[in-house]
Order: structure tokens, then C-alpha cells, then sequence
């Protein structure tokens, strides 16, 4: 669980999916994804503890880009809470550039973000795991290598003791019943419906 400290400072980080198109001209500006439906649902639950959210994903960013570029878009902010959703673009990347990232690299970056992070700072990390569905149907060949990095991201959380959001089973779980792209519109970046329920179960680990 997630115990929310008064006048806290929580920080979110990632790709794309994290960015949800956000100005960056606006320190506070959180885009129109999950990070802003969970400062909603935070903020209306719990007003006397004074949270302040700030948002620092950019799209495009792979874990290499987030490990460069740590220092100053993590450490020097000093966070109480760090949510980190990223691994989709160093799958990605593999099938439509011919730029693959090793799993190896991958967990090498990834351990190089949380061993800062928690040497660096007093913040409590929550990893999201990265997530795919297969609409259009392309996304089924990318499903070998993304499983590698959640298996990394599963064993990273596990060793650090690191609170893990299991997402990509959660967005298979809903797909059963109905649409993909109901979820995610392109079987990566989600819908508003796919935003809402990245929110609302990270929402449900907070106290």
C-alpha cells in the first residue's frame, strides 16, 4: 500500500502514455491521462493532505532516455513518490526502426533509475508495468519482447521491494468481454477509459 504524507510531492514519469499531452510550459500542467485523473481522484478523497502532482513524461522515451535524463527530471525535484511507467518504446523501437533494447540493457537502465532514485532521495518508488494488446494485429509479434521487460520489471520490484501495479494483466483481463481498442486505440497508447483504469488501480493502493 501507498501511505499519502501531507504536503507531499508526487512525481509521475514515463512515455507518451504518462505525457497524455501535456504543455511543457506548464511545470503543473499534467496532461490528459491517467496522472490527471489521479490527481482527481486524490485530491477530491483526500483534500487535507495537500498533494502536490507534477508530471515529467515525455513521449517517445525509452528506458535509456528516462536513466539520462533521472538526475534532473527526478533527483533534483526531491519526490515523496515516484510512479514509473515505461518499456513500450524499447519494444517498439525494435519493429519499427531496427533499434532494438537487450533485456539486458533494459534491466541495467531500469536498476540504474531505482538505485538513484532510492540513494538519492527518500521518495517510495511505483513501478506501473508496461502493457500491450493486439489490435492492430501487428502488436501480437511484439508480445515476446515486451514480455521480457515485465518480466524484468516484475523481478526489479520484487528485489528492491518496490510497490508493482500489474497492468498488462489487467488490460487483458478487460479486453475478454470487450474491445480492445475500448482500452488502448492503437494496443499501446490508451483510451480515456484505459486512462481511467490505469488511475483508478493505482488510486486503490493509496491510504
Amino acid at each position: 500500500m501507498i501511505e499519502l504524507k501531507e504536503n507531499s510531492l508526487f512525481l509521475f514519469q514515463g512515455d507518451s502514455i504518462t505525457d497524455a499531452g501535456r504543455n511543457f510550459n506548464d511545470s503543473f500542467d499534467l496532461g490528459s491521462g491517467y496522472p490527471m485523473y489521479l490527481a482527481t481522484l486524490t485530491q477530491e478523497k483526500y483534500p487535507e493532505k495537500n498533494i502536490t502532482f507534477i508530471n515529467r513524461g515525455i513521449s517517445g522515451n525509452r528506458s535509456i532516455d528516462l536513466k539520462n535524463r533521472w538526475q534532473k527530471d527526478c533527483i533534483d525535484l526531491k519526490p515523496d513518490y515516484v510512479s514509473i511507467l515505461i518499456g513500450v518504446n524499447d519494444t517498439w523501437r525494435r519493429y519499427d526502426s531496427n533499434d532494438p533494447t537487450s533485456a539486458k540493457d533494459f534491466e541495467s537502465n531500469y536498476r540504474y533509475i531505482i538505485e538513484q532514485t532510492l540513494n538519492n532521495t527518500s521518495a517510495q518508488i511505483i513501478m506501473l508495468e508496461p502493457f500491450l494488446l493486439y489490435d492492430p494485429e501487428d502488436r501480437l509479434n511484439w508480445r515476446a519482447d515486451l514480455d521480457e521487460k515485465i518480466f524484468v520489471c516484475r523481478k526489479l520490484a520484487k528485489e528492491y521491494g518496490i510497490e508493482y501495479i500489474a497492468l498488462d494483466g489487467k488490460f487483458a483481463e478487460r479486453s475478454i468481454k470487450t474491445p480492445y481498442k475500448h482500452w488502448l486505440a492503437d494496443g499501446v497508447h490508451p483510451t480515456r477509459a484505459g486512462h481511467m483504469l490505469i488511475a483508478k488501480t493505482l488510486f486503490r493502493r493509496f491510504k
